[in-house]
């Protein structure tokens, strides 16, 4: 997990590129944890926090530029 300031720093479109990968991410564990084969039941919360911060992020060079 990044920084904020870091996730800042980057351009909009590194960050959509990584939200893409988190989804799917999640989409996986979701579908682990529905076949019981879940290790890390924590990281679902992880990538929920980590796609909100990027959201923010992006939400924040949006209000910049506008």
């Amino acid at each position: 997990m990044e920084k904020f300031s870091q996730l800042v720093a980057k351009d909009e479109k590194e960050l959509l590129e990584l939200i893409q990968q988190l989804k799917k991410e999640a989409l996986n564990l979701r579908f682990q944890q529905s076949n019981g084969s879940l290790k890390n039941t924590a990281r679902m919360r992880q990538i929920r926090r980590e796609i909100a911060q990027i959201n923010t992020a992006v939400a924040q060079k949006a209000a910049k530029s506008a």
